[in-house]
């Protein structure tokens, strides 16, 4: 009976914790975000000048970016689309229980779990749909809030507080069916992307069947010794996204696997090898690969000298962006301007969305407002990810990505190498794993290591 009892209070104590990160984590996105008009702004490999057009016109504010001396810039709209089009994965709340935990929530310790699931959500986004596609409704949805954001978040807190208590879950109704949204297509091939579209957002739902969903990467942390309510690095984040996509067998996601660099070596026969293995007969070139690649920036604070690096990666049409943020929160890196970066915040708490029936609202799955943040405060520990459709595609990348490394690194060491051979070869432990055990011994230490060189958790 007694424990009963510690047992309802315990559950007491975590809907409490939980509507309240709720309240906490609904002040992020009604602050403004500058940019200046004299400076490219660079996103995921994409260029934009916000260029002078007319003195006498204001650029409207509604996306909570505002482009500084009042005028109108010239690829604002692009920029706007673009960016809202990235998935954006967040806090969610009272989304089914995860195995083994009480949790209903990730409020308040999933932030980096969160933007590796971004990180991955853009490299897939470019395997099924390429760079240059954007969501058709992305400038429809920042409309939606129209009371104040203080009345909001009282009421939000209100009610999530209400039906934690009862232990009832409100089940929204989306504004725009699957119907509708699909009738606005000419062409097929417009609709297949937006099945795609909707495919790919549905692989980070909160439930436990989702492929890349938070149940599901919390399951292959556990193989690190991670669990629910955990602290999780960028490096260790890096490892359960490769264990994630080694895993899945959807049919879709046979031609694309990751690769997660050793000791910042990124060993080219490794890479090619997981791009040649188990190739079909329609795919001579190789499977699509996702290069994950854990650094430091610097030891305490991130080194200024290494700006530029950053500068130069988030350039390249391969890069898929960076797991990182600055310490004790983690961010979604995606572009620049001038010695700021652009980023997408996961520290927002918001309502399960289930993502197993049809017509599932997508608005909450894309940012409305960028963000900006100086490289100064960035954290030096972040992983950075790339895409390469094939094994030329990553031959292309590697010189590439070895030229700014050069450049970058002047007369120090560089961040990473790319070196020919296998990891073997220079007499490392094979990153081939035991099919009972999803993560080699080698890799459980090296896990350990970095999940006490990471953040330091709220």
């Amino acid at each position: 009976m007694e424990a009963t009892g510690t047992d309802e209070v315990d559950k007491l104590k975590t809907k409490f914790i939980s509507a309240w990160n709720n309240m906490k984590y609904s002040w992020v996105l009604k602050t403004k975000t500058y940019f200046s008009r004299n400076s490219p702004v660079l996103l995921l490999g994409k260029c934009y000048h916000f260029k002078f057009e007319d003195e006498h016109k204001v650029l409207p504010a509604l996306s909570g970016c505002t482009i500084e001396d009042h005028v109108i810039a010239g690829n604002v709209e692009e920029f706007r689309k673009d960016f809202i089009s990235r998935i954006w994965l967040t806090y969610r709340e009272e989304f089914p229980q995860i195995e083994g935990s009480a949790l209903t929530t990730d409020c308040g310790w999933g932030c980096t779990l969160r933007t590796g699931q971004m990180l991955l959500a853009q490299g897939l986004i470019l395997h099924f749909l390429g760079r240059a596609w954007t969501w058709p409704d992305a400038l429809n949805i920042e409309n939606s809030d129209s009371e104040s954001w203080t009345s909001h978040t009282v009421k939000k807190f209100t009610a999530s507080f209400e039906a934690s208590l009862s232990g009832e879950r409100e089940l929204k109704t989306p504004a725009i069916s699957l119907k509708e949204t699909l009738r606005k297509y000419s062409d097929d091939h417009e609709m297949r992307n937006e099945t795609y579209h909707r495919k790919i957002v549905s692989w980070f739902g909160d439930s436990p069947l989702a492929l890349f969903g938070l149940h599901q990467l919390i399951e292959f942390g556990k193989k690190s010794g991670k669990k629910a309510g955990d602290w999780y690095g960028p490096a260790v984040v890096a490892h359960i996204l490769r264990k994630a996509v080694e895993e899945a067998r959807h049919p879709d996601l046979q031609g694309i696997t990751i690769y997660v660099a050793q000791d910042c070596t990124v060993y080219n026969c490794d890479v090619i090898d997981k791009q040649n293995a188990s190739m079909t007969s329609g795919n001579a070139d190789g499977k699509a690969i996702i290069i994950l690649v854990p650094v430091r920036l610097g030891g305490e604070r991130t080194n200024t000298d290494y700006l530029e690096f950053v500068k130069g990666v988030l350039s390249l049409e391969y890069c898929v962006g960076i797991i990182g943020g600055k310490p004790k929160q983690s961010y979604y890196f995606a572009g620049f301007q001038d010695d700021s970066l652009i980023y997408m915040d996961p520290h927002y708490c918001q309502s399960f969305v289930d993502v197993s029936i049809k017509d599932f609202p997508l608005e909450t799955f894309h940012c409305p407002s960028p963000k900006k943040m100086s490289f100064r405060k960035m954290d030096p520990s972040c992983t950075i990810g790339f895409y390469c459709r094939n094994v030329q595609d990553f031959k292309r990348a590697s010189e590439e990505i070895t030229k700014i490394l050069k450049i970058s690194s002047k007369e120090k060491y560089p961040l990473f190498t790319f070196v020919n051979g296998h990891s073997r070869d220079y007499d490392f432990t094979s990153t081939a794993s035991n099919e009972e055990d999803l993560f080699s011994e080698d890799e459980k230490k090296r896990l350990k290591r970095f999940s006490t060189e990471e953040f330091v958790l709220l």
